[in-house]
């Protein structure tokens, strides 16, 4: 039964959402629901599977390493330096179970294993500790956390281009099917040894690195221009990814050991690649259930804007625009903080403030929450001015970015100067995780409003140098807290995150735009081919000319009777 219909009243298409109760109102057309929000919510889910198994590793490797005792030379080290600071002014009950909880932690440090989980009942401790557990330093932690990124830049620009060639449903749907049946490879590799794990990990990060650039392909070809920042909520679906993952991971690590995440993930992803195969298609035109209006209103909405010829790339242009390397820089800035606070805030809240490893993923998750609901806050409030004409795109784009940048660096500056705070450490990270989600209707959705022709090769080439973040923070934070799990020391992390984030974010506010470019145009594409193709065509245009110059002199030559060439022609007639 349709809920909604859609009535045209003075040119202008309205949604009821109750057709009963206007009999007389003539339906146009009836969408319930609509093709473009299915495409939505696959989507969503598809960047959701992204990220689990991208960052399930990230909680995973809490429980797969042994916790390392503090250097002899180096006798303030202790792994759980704000929770044992804590202990010692707690009083009455409280202090009796924080004091049975430090007694396990206590027994996890003495003994090298790590905790599941522990429980109090009549004075006894009940501990679950973890079967299968490594001896890996944080510097090789931190290889196998950013060996996803090291060839995952490479791939962008191919991402895209396989997309343009075969389209975004076969190029994102196999990037995520191959991860997740990856995912199901990792406890076995980490068995064998760290270095196997690598390797998985870096090939996840191969095939991975074709996902988000061939995307913004589907995208520009659905999606009218004053619906996408809305639309790009969908790839915010990334961070609600990153919400479950955390907690339901901590949840399984604390029921089955660590290895669960892994196989439970790979299922996901599994499944969710059967529902986009069975829902997801290139183009309005080839959708079988799309309604005819909902077809005519979105070719009618993108206009010129896509052809359905495959134009040919204006490197030149991309290389530079102006538009496009702010967009690149913003986005360098918000990744880094992202990266940093979502691959190591397990890490940071277990061996700073001593959480368990379900307090861990609950608390590492809950920001991720407030992110997609700020992105998609931030979508709608920037659909809506662009739809009212109360503000430029370009406007609306650096108020986005703002949020996204120059607001996550505030609040990655607060987090360092929390110290032994963890309230104050569980708001600023919540703040911080929470402003990026502004990056969807900041920079990303920029990159559609410069060239929506392009924007999956644009893309590509953005994600290639943004992706390097992943590829450093985990490194630069590995050899930050080598053997030195200190609050001096995260200090320094969140501090250099936060530079970088504030620094990109006013270098886009002073000098972006977000305003389609003339070389959008088929036209432009063309002629950037003749100014790269130049010196050929004019040898070529000589060579014309010169043939030209025989055959006229062949015209005008006398023949051996003294007439010419023409003359000859009349006599013959």
């Amino acid at each position: 039964m349709c809920t909604r219909i859609c009535v045209k009243i003075n040119g202008k298409i309205i949604q009821y959402t109750r057709p009963e109760l206007n009999p007389d109102l003539s339906v146009y057309d009836r969408c319930s629901p609509s093709a473009r929000d299915v495409l939505w919510y696959v989507v969503f889910f598809g960047f959701a599977i992204n990220y689990m198994v991208r960052i399930n590793i990230n909680i995973a490797i809490v429980s797969m390493v042994r916790p390392r005792r503090a250097e002899p030379s180096n006798t303030k080290v202790n792994v759980s330096e704000c929770f044992v600071d804590k202990t010692h002014h707690l009083s009455g009950d409280g202090g009796n179970t924080s004091a049975v909880i430090l007694a396990a932690r206590m027994y996890e440090l003495a003994n090298a294993l790590v905790v599941l989980s522990y429980t109090a009942e009549d004075g006894e401790i009940e501990v679950r500790i973890s079967a299968s557990r490594y001896d890996w330093d944080e510097y090789q932690q931190g290889l196998v956390l950013g060996a996803f990124f090291w060839l995952y830049w490479l791939t962008q620009i191919p991402g895209s281009l396989l997309a343009q060639r075969y389209g975004t449903k076969l190029v994102f749907g196999l990037s995520n099917f191959i991860q997740c049946l990856l995912a199901c490879l990792i406890p076995a590799a980490a068995r064998i040894d760290y270095r196997a794990l690598i390797f998985i990990r870096f090939l996840q990060g191969v095939i991975g690195g074709l996902a988000w650039p061939a995307m913004h392909k589907l995208s520009a070809n659905w999606i009218p221009p004053n619906e996408r920042s809305k639309f790009m909520t969908s790839y915010m679906g990334s961070s609600v990814g990153a919400a479950l993952t955390f907690p339901m991971c901590g949840q399984l690590i604390s029921w089955f050991d660590w290895p669960s995440v892994f196989y439970t993930t790979g299922v996901l992803g599994s499944v969710w690649f059967a529902a986009w195969w069975l829902l997801v298609y290139e183009t309005p035109a080839e959708h079988p259930r799309i309604s005819d209006f909902e077809r005519k209103y979105i070719e009618t909405s993108l206009g010129n804007s896509i052809s359905e010829k495959r134009p040919p790339t204006p490197w030149r242009n991309i290389l530079l625009s102006c538009p496009l390397w702010m967009c690149i820089l913003a986005q360098w800035g918000n990744i880094w903080g992202l990266f940093t606070l979502m691959t190591q805030a397990p890490t940071y809240f277990k061996n700073i403030h001593g959480w368990d490893i379900r307090m861990t993923g609950l608390l590492s998750g809950m920001p991720h929450f407030c992110r997609i609901i700020f992105s998609y806050l931030s979508g709608v409030a920037g659909d809506y001015l662009l739809r009212k004409n109360l503000m430029s795109r370009t406007g609306v784009r650096k108020i986005a970015t703002s949020c996204c940048c120059i607001g996550q660096g505030l609040f990655v500056m607060g987090l360092a100067f929390s110290g032994c705070n963890k309230m104050a450490a569980i708001l600023c990270l919540m703040m911080a995780t929470a402003m990026s989600g502004a990056v969807s209707t900041g920079p990303l959705a920029s990159v559609v409003d410069i060239s929506p022709n392009f924007a999956s090769v644009m893309l590509g080439f953005s994600n290639m140098i943004t992706a390097v973040p992943g590829l450093i923070s985990p490194i630069v934070v590995g050899l930050l807290t080598l053997n030195n799990q200190t609050v001096a020391q995260w200090q320094i992390v969140y501090l250099i995150t936060a530079a970088k984030a504030i620094v990109t974010g006013l270098f886009y506010v002073t000098f972006a735009r977000s305003e389609l470019e003339p070389w959008n145009d088929l036209g432009a594409a063309a002629k950037e081919l003749d100014l790269l193709s130049g010196h050929d065509r004019e040898e070529k245009q000589s060579g014309q000319h010169d043939e030209d110059d025989r055959e006229e002199k062949q015209v005008d030559q006398p023949l051996v009777n003294g007439s010419t060439a023409e003359e000859g022609k009349q006599n013959a007639s």
